[in-house]
């Protein structure tokens, strides 16, 4: 893309499309001011080559700088690469000799304005003045319509360079700016370049991959409930599994507790009856499950006695 077109400064110059018919019109109203003198030819010549061609001379010599408003410019110390080598360009003779044909345009310009002047007296703001002051006044209103002239057709001409032109020139020094260039105004004007989005980033932005959507919940008709185990199956699973007893003919002594019994201290002997329910007793409280004796079996014989 064109630099050029990057730079607001070029596009505020182009307010001079709509700045010089304003200009033209206040001429008239100041041209009204005063009737012709008894030589409005050679009045007309003398405002013209006062307040345009001195001017165009000047700016032959020292073109306008690019960077001011006449009342404001970029400082020469915060211009950027970019605008030292467009100022660069200034230097095309085509360019010159266009901006220079302005001074020629003014002077038939001028002289038509001022054989119609007559229309506009009641608003003349210099009414029942002297000719010669009307002149006066009239010539820096021509030397500021050949300065936006100047600088509309310099911004004109730098929009319709080619970018590799623009980028092959070499920039100017801050010495050479400042001498070679016309600069006007006080250094109070720092401007950004502007961020224009060309059709080629614009379509390769538009082929960038988008992020996939995410996916949607779903409602909470379609959501299936979980299947979470009931109370009583917590409970049996939470619930250790308890040893099976053993049976009345099995004898479950463990080495330990046949250990701890043997060191039990010996107890009296007591009567028969008493001995079997005392022992069992000491066995149970030792913790040591122990089958009850059972009587030895009688061998029942064929004879049996009465």
């Amino acid at each position: 893309m064109n630099p050029a077109r990057r730079e607001p400064l070029l596009w505020l110059q182009l307010l001079g499309l709509a700045a010089l018919p304003l200009e033209a019109l206040l001429l008239i109203l100041v041209l009204a001011g005063a009737d012709p003198g008894p030589f409005p030819g050679f009045e007309r010549l003398l405002a013209w080559a006062l307040g345009a061609l001195a001017p165009a001379v000047l700016f032959w010599r020292l073109p306008p700088d690019l960077w001011s408003l006449l009342l404001v410019q970029v400082p020469l110390r915060g211009r950027r690469s970019e605008q030292l080598r467009l100022s660069a360009l200034q230097s095309a003779l085509p360019l010159r000799i266009i901006a220079a044909s302005g001074a020629a345009l003014l002077l038939p310009l001028l002289w038509q304005l001022d054989a119609s002047a007559g229309l506009a007296w009641a608003w003349s703001p210099l009414s029942a003045s002297p000719r010669l002051v009307v002149l006066l006044v009239s010539v820096p209103l021509l030397a500021l319509m050949q300065w936006q002239w100047h600088q509309l057709i310099q911004a004109l001409w730098l929009f319709t360079r080619p970018e590799a032109l623009v980028e092959e020139t070499l920039p100017l020094t801050q010495a050479q700016a400042a001498e070679s260039r016309l600069n006007l105004g006080l250094p109070l004007l720092l401007l950004p370049p502007l961020a224009i989005e060309t059709g080629a980033a614009r379509a390769e932005r538009t082929r960038e991959p988008q992020p996939e959507p995410e996916p949607e919940p779903k409602p909470e008709a379609e959501i299936e409930p979980a299947s979470f185990p009931s109370s009583e199956e917590s409970d049996a699973a939470a619930m250790p599994e308890a040893s099976p007893e053993p049976g009345p003919t099995e004898s479950a002594v463990p080495p330990e507790t046949a250990e701890a019994a043997s060191d039990e201290p010996l107890i009296d002997p007591a009567p028969p009856g008493e001995a079997d329910a005392d022992s069992t007793a000491l066995i149970v409280d030792a913790g040591v499950a122990v089958s009850p004796e059972q009587p030895p079996e009688e061998h029942e014989g064929t004879n049996l006695d009465p």
